[in-house]
This record gives C-alpha cells, sequence and structure tokens, in this order.
C-alpha cells in the first residue's frame, strides 16, 4: 500500500517563544471545564425540571377530573337517596292512606251492616202495623163470608154475635141460644146469616120442647131459602117436631115431600126409615 507522504509541520511561533503555562492558567482551565461541565450537565436537569412540571399538571388535572367526578357521583348519588327517601315517604303516606280508607270502609260497611238491620226492622214494624191496622179496619168493615153453600157480606158485629149465639147452642145450653138468636134475628133482619139463624133457633126450641114455634122457623127457613144448604135437615126437623105433636099423617106427608124434592141428601134417607117406622 503507498503511504501518502507527510506535509512538513510548520513550528508553532508560540511553541517556540512562549513556555508551558502556569499554575493560574491550569486554575482558570480547570474553571472553565467545570462551568462547561455544569452547563452541560444543566441542560438535561432543566429538561428533567419542566417534564416534572407537565407531569404534576397533568397528575393535577386527573386529580381534578376525578374529584369532579366524585363530586358529581355523591351529588348524584345525594341525589339519588334524597329521591329515594321521598319515594319512601311517598309510599308511606300512600300505605297510610291505604290503611285509612281499609278503615273508612270496613266503617262504612259496618254502617251499611247496621243501616240494614235498621231498615228490616223498620219494615218488619211497618208491616206488623199494616197487618194491625188491618185487623182493626177488619172489625169495622164487612167481610165475606161462605156458611152452609151461600156466600154474602156481613158487618163484623153481626159475625161476632152469630158466632156467640152458636157457641151458646153448642155448649148445650138451649133456653139461652134460643134466646140468643131470636135476639140475632131481630137486630139483622136482612142478615144473610138469617136462614142459618132460623136453622138453629128451630134446634133451640125443638130442645127446648117448643114444636110448633120450631116448625114455624123450620118452615120460614124453608120459604126464604128452599136451596139452602140446611133446607133438607129442616123439612126433616119438620116431620119429628109433626111425630112429638103425634101428627103421623102430617109427619108422613112432610116426610114424602123430603123425599122427592131432595133425593139425594142424606135427610132423605133417615126420611125413608121413618116413613118404614110410620108404616
Amino acid at each position: 500500500m503507498n503511504t501518502p507522504p507527510k506535509r512538513p509541520v510548520a513550528a508553532s511561533p508560540s511553541r517556540g517563544r512562549h513556555q508551558r503555562p502556569g499554575k493560574a492558567g491550569s486554575a482558570v482551565a480547570h474553571v472553565l471545564t467545570i462551568a462547561s461541565f455544569l452547563a452541560l450537565a444543566a441542560a438535561p436537569a432543566h429538561a428533567a425540571l419542566f417534564e416534572d412540571d407537565e407531569a404534576r399538571r397533568a397528575i393535577l388535572e386527573v386529580r381534578q377530573r376525578v374529584e369532579a367526578q366524585r363530586l358529581q357521583v355523591t351529588e348524584e348519588l345525594s341525589k339519588s337517596g334524597e329521591e329515594n327517601a321521598q319515594l319512601r315517604r311517598s309510599l308511606l303516606d300512600l300505605q297510610t292512606q291505604i290503611e285509612a280508607l281499609r278503615t273508612e270502609l270496613a266503617r262504612m260497611r259496618g254502617q251499611d251492616e247496621q243501616l240494614t238491620r235498621e231498615l228490616a226492622e223498620s219494615q218488619r214494624r211497618q208491616k206488623d202495623m199494616a197487618l194491625a191496622v188491618e185487623e182493626r179496619m177488619r172489625k169495622f168493615e164487612p167481610s165475606k163470608v161462605s156458611m152452609d153453600g151461600r156466600e154474602f157480606t156481613a158487618e163484623p158485629a153481626e159475625q161476632r154475635d152469630f158466632d156467640a149465639a152458636l157457641a151458646v147452642f153448642r155448649k148445650g145450653e138451649f133456653p139461652a141460644a134460643q134466646a140468643a138468636f131470636a135476639d140475632f134475628l131481630k137486630r139483622y133482619p136482612q142478615s144473610g146469616f138469617k136462614p142459618t139463624a132460623l136453622f138453629w133457633l128451630g134446634n133451640a126450641q125443638y130442645a127446648n120442647r117448643d114444636y110448633r114455634g120450631a116448625i114455624t122457623n123450620f118452615r120460614a127457613l124453608l120459604a126464604q131459602a128452599p136451596d139452602h144448604g140446611r133446607a133438607p135437615e129442616a123439612v126433616l126437623s119438620i116431620a119429628n117436631c109433626q111425630i112429638e105433636l103425634k101428627d103421623n099423617a102430617g109427619a108422613r106427608k112432610t116426610l114424602d115431600d123430603l123425599v122427592k124434592a131432595y133425593p139425594q141428601s142424606e135427610a132423605a134417607v133417615a126420611a125413608k126409615e121413618r116413613l118404614a117406622r110410620l108404616r
């Protein structure tokens, strides 16, 4: 390998004229060297300080954001807690109102039951009063009567007096019964009870052996109501009175008339038996 030629080195004038530096120069150079080193070291330190400030600001910003979020969450939780508390209070108020309504409903039901009982009792009393009034009115108003196959209207007093006279007859008190029926016929000459009253008056007279008076009243019954339910018995009673009066001929004729007029009656059967004995 070819080596390039070396250039001649010019001798430095200083080297020829000056000697090596002394201690003072060395100190200055040392100082300058340290300063340069410090300058060089200061540059990275300054950059490091700048980076620490940025980090601190970033950390502060993060902390601020976290704190703001924490405060927001806390505020929202507080609001949520207040809303929940308000909701609980509303629910409690609603439950209280429901209980109050239940109590009021129970009270109203109790009142309804009481009113229902009072209404039923009032209706019962009204019904009883109406029945009592109707019963009292019946004592003063005519009523329909059905007796011995006949229907008619009778006054309450009329019904009462007839029933009283008949009760006396059924007791066997014939003189009193005769007087009671005779009085009844005088007081109520147009009564619907008249044919029946004549029949029982005749029977009372027959029991009292007033045969002629009995015959008169039995014939009065037949003249007034020949179709009366007691008419066949009245004819038979006339024949019995005639027998008691020893008028057998009249009795036979009466019995024959009974069989002809009322052939289907029980009195006609008894009349036939009497006729057989009289002949």
